[in-house]
This record gives structure tokens, C-alpha cells and sequence, in this order.
């Protein structure tokens, strides 16, 4: 680790978390937790050839979560700061336990139990720092959008482009024991090229993101693809209502993954809002669809060796041949449904969703010809899903298909559906894989669904 890129090193946060639990200690705290951050950045845009934004930052904050009382009579207050004087983590410690002292008893509060806290972290080698000028920055933001440009004449303007980096590292600890902690970094390029001219007119973009700058996608390539998105949409048009077969493009697909996530995570689940109610040991899915959890890959942007409890993370079946195997939980939401913890406070860690129908040749045109006719949709508008009822209705747009081929873009429609019989109606997964946040999956093809003309 560049110790240079940051004010403190771990061993410092690591000491001042250590007099924070103190602090609270003294107090009179049952229990506390805290964690500690700093990070820096840099993030510009250009548009046109032209400078738009540069910007810099440095940041760094403590969070306390004091503790009063023990099992069914737990109060807590939470109270945060940016400043790391003695005197700063009293005054927050403080302010912490005077909203505890006023806070409703709650039997499901409480710090995790001490033998579900990873005492001995594994490094992920999730650290990356980029050395890079903000005149660097610029210059592959350049490069990026000219490239747009150059693809055809018919580019004619665009949204931007950008670089951003961006180092941190953290502390967290308890008074259970755990402390822990580790720099990370990820960095991004981006490019949203605008084609067309008046009326007809089609903006896309597209982007590289990795923890790894070493690894991201050259600027031109960026910008080309952005390019031939855009382009691509020109001449756009409408369709009648009409139900037929719909692939979600790997981007979008990913976000079916994390409407899964989100409906069979503690919070929906405890309090009845989510349409997977009492899923666990059911068949969600087709036969063929499994989706892993792995949070130990080294240098993924989804991995962690323990959740923000400190709670250790590890590889499991989240869907298992259709069935569900397991829930994303949090101390708290686990103890509210009388489980335990997955691990997941914070959220999920680099989900798979894959099936064992795909074969290695099932690339992006092999699902177009799996979809054979129907609608192939490449972007969504607006939130549209009742995780309630399981509801789903999105604007959309994308390209009509007819035997395997691409015949024409589609703009201003909606997409409809259940997402209970969408997700039971996936029947295919690409191989053309990729990775969107903590998410991967390829293409997914769902059998029917309803599509409203605009």
C-alpha cells in the first residue's frame, strides 16, 4: 500500500478505533462499533474537445454505533464526524449515547455474535492506486470522445467523457473483538456519444470499470462502441401492442439479478414487502439457472472478506438449480426472521447467474437466434417494479428482431410483465458474460412478455 495517498496509515485507523471503543466504553456502552474512511479522488469530464469539470477530493469520516442494554432490551444511537481529534470522537461517542439513552428497546439489536466476526482477514488484493494527473485524466477523457467522433460523421455531439479514480481504505472494529480493514480502489472511462441531427436524434453511451486502471478498456475502444450504440438507434420506431419473446442485453440483465437480490434480501423479507416471501427451499427459477455468491475473488469490485459488521463473508449456492438456497441477511434482519446472518450486511458479493443449458458458443448472436422474433431490449427508463406484488412495467427501448436478425430500433415502448413468471420463464443465459457492479450474468432470454406501444 502507497502510504503517500493518504493522511493516515491502517495502523492509525486502526488506533483510532480503539479510542473510540474505549470512549464508549467509559461511557457506559453495553457495546459499540465503528468505522473509520478516507479517500481520494480525481474525476473529469470533457465535452466537445473541451474541459468541462476537474475535480478533486479528499475525504474521511467516523461513524459510532453505541449499544445500551443486552439481549431483548437493546437500545442504539448512531452519530458520525470528520474530524479525528481526541476531543471530536468524545464529542461523537457522546452524541451516540445520548440517542440511545432515547431510543426504543429493539430485541433484534445488538452486535453480531463473536464467532460469525472474520478475526483473521484475508487480503483480496482490492488496491489499486493510479497515479494519474489530472492533465492525464483529461487527455484519455480526449481520446476517448474522439474516437466517438471519428466512427462517423453522423456523431454530432456528445454528453462527455470521463475519467475518474478514486482511492480509500478503511477501518472497522467492535467490541467483540473484530478489527479489520483495507485500501480499495476503482477506477472508470466513460463515453456518451450523441447521433443525429432535429428530430432524429440518439445518444448512448458505455463504460470500463475495474479496480485494477491496468486493466480498464482503452479509451478508444470505449468511445468507439459508445459510438456504434448510438449510431445503431437512428431511425427508431415504434410497435403495436403485442406479447413475444424478450432478451434483456447483459447490461440490462444484470439488473434482473439485483430485483432477485432485492426481494429476497432481510429488509423486504421482515417486513413483508417483498413478492419471494417464504421462498427459501423453492423453485424460483427454471431447473437450469444457478446463481453463486463468491466473495473471495481476488481484485473483483464485488469482493470483501467480511461484510460492514465485520461478519465473514463466504462462497455459497444462492439458487441451485431453480431452488433458492439462501437469503441476503444482515445481523438484524436475520435475527428479526429467526435466521442467521449470510454475511451480507452492505449488500450482495459478486453474484453469477449462469445456466447449465449454456453452451460455450452461445455468444450475443446465438441468442439473437434463440430469440428467433421478438424484442431485444438495450435500455430501460424509469423504476417500474412493485416489489410488493412483483409487478414490472418499464419504458423501454431496443431493436425488433425476426429470425435471429436485427431489422430495425424500437423507442418509446413498455415492457410488462410478473417478475415471478419472468423469472420462471428465463430460457436461456448467454455465455457472452459481463460484469456490471457485483453483478454478472450474460444475456437473458425470457419467453414472453407483454410489449405496449407508445
Amino acid at each position: 500500500m502507497n502510504d503517500s495517498v493518504f493522511i493516515h496509515s491502517q495502523d492509525q485507523l486502526k488506533q483510532l478505533a480503539r479510542d473510540v471503543l474505549r470512549f464508549a466504553k467509559e461511557k457506559g456502552a453495553s457495546d459499540a462499533a465503528v468505522e473509520i474512511s478516507e479517500g481520494t479522488g480525481l474525476s473529469v469530464t470533457v465535452r466537445k474537445g473541451n474541459i468541462e469539470t476537474i475535480e478533486q477530493n479528499k475525504d474521511k469520516g467516523i461513524g459510532v454505533t453505541v449499544h445500551l442494554g443486552q439481549g431483548s432490551a437493546v437500545r442504539r444511537g448512531n452519530a458520525s464526524t470528520s474530524d479525528f481529534s481526541q476531543k471530536a470522537l468524545k464529542d461523537t461517542v457522546e452524541a451516540a449515547y445520548n440517542i440511545a439513552r432515547f431510543t426504543a428497546e429493539d430485541d433484534c439489536a445488538g452486535l453480531p455474535d463473536a464467532e460469525s466476526l472474520e478475526m483473521e482477514p484475508a487480503d483480496l488484493q482490492l488496491y489499486y492506486p493510479w497515479s494519474i494527473s489530472a492533465e492525464q485524466a483529461v487527455e484519455l477523457a480526449k481520446r476517448g470522445e474522439a474516437a466517438a467522433f471519428a466512427v462517423d460523421k453522423r456523431i454530432t455531439n456528445s454528453e462527455g467523457a470521463s475519467v475518474y479514480a478514486q482511492q480509500s481504505h478503511f477501518v472497522a472494529a467492535n467490541t467483540r473483538g473484530f478489527i479489520g480493514g483495507y485500501p480499495y480502489s476503482r477506477h472508470t472511462v466513460s463515453v456518451a456519444p450523441i447521433a443525429g441531427k432535429g428530430a432524429n436524434m440518439q445518444r448512448d453511451d458505455w463504460y470500463s470499470s475495474m479496480r485494477d486502471p491496468g486493466r480498464l478498456a482503452r479509451p478508444e475502444a470505449v468511445g468507439r462502441y459508445a459510438a456504434e450504440r448510438a449510431l445503431a438507434r437512428l431511425n427508431a420506431r415504434k410497435l403495436d401492442t403485442r406479447s413475444c419473446p424478450v432478451l434483456f442485453e447483459a447490461p440490462l440483465a444484470a439488473g434482473l439479478l439485483g430485483a432477485f437480490v432485492q426481494a429476497v434480501s432481510g429488509g423486504a423479507l421482515y417486513r413483508k414487502s417483498s413478492f419471494l416471501l417464504d421462498s427459501l427451499g423453492k423453485p424460483v427459477f427454471g431447473s437450469h439457472i444457478q446463481i453463486v455468491e463468491d466473495p473471495h475473488v481476488p481484485g473483483a469490485v464485488g469482493s470483501a472478506p467480511f461484510d460492514e459488521e465485520g461478519v465473514k463473508t463466504s462462497r455459497r449456492d444462492v439458487v441451485k438449480d431453480g431452488v433458492v438456497q439462501g437469503y441476503f441477511l444482515s445481523t438484524y434482519s436475520a435475527r428479526k426472521l429467526g435466521m442467521k446472518t449470510t454475511g451480507n450486511a452492505g449488500g450482495s458479493h459478486n453474484l453469477t447467474l449462469t445456466s447449465s443449458l449454456t453452451r460455450p458458443t452461445d455468444d450475443f448472436k446465438a441468442m439473437l437466434k434463440k430469440l428467433d422474433t421478438g424484442l431485444l431490449v438495450t435500455e430501460l427508463m424509469g423504476q417500474g417494479v412493485n416489489y410488493v406484488t412483483g409487478d414490472y412495467s418499464r419504458g423501454a427501448s431496443g431493436y425488433w428482431v425476426e429470425k435471429g436478425v436485427i431489422q430495425y430500433p424500437v423507442e418509446e415502448i413498455t415492457i410488462a410483465g410478473s417478475m415471478k413468471e419472468m423469472f420462471e420463464q428465463i430460457v436461456a443465459v448467454g455465455a457472452d458474460m459481463l460484469i456490471r457492479g457485483t453483478k454478472q450474468t450474460g444475456s437473458i432470454l425470457i419467453e414472453k412478455m407483454t410489449i405496449a406501444g407508445g
